[in-house]
């Protein structure tokens, strides 16, 4: 159920994108720019397995 919920919003998104890309192409520097920060704030918590769990530690 799931899956078919994400195939049909990959498929809007790619009829949305196909019928305003001309509007997108413009803003692409800016979008660039802005997902810097986007993945700084939210990708990177915790990661590389550090939960603060020193018990592998030697």
């Amino acid at each position: 159920m799931i899956g078919a919920a994400v195939m049909l919003g990959l498929i809007g998104a790619f009829f949305l994108v196909r019928e305003h890309w001309s509007h997108i192409a413009g803003y692409w520097p800016y979008l660039l720019l802005l997902a810097c920060p986007l993945m700084h704030l939210f990708h990177g918590h915790g990661g590389h397995g550090a939960h603060g769990d020193d018990s592998n530690k030697k």
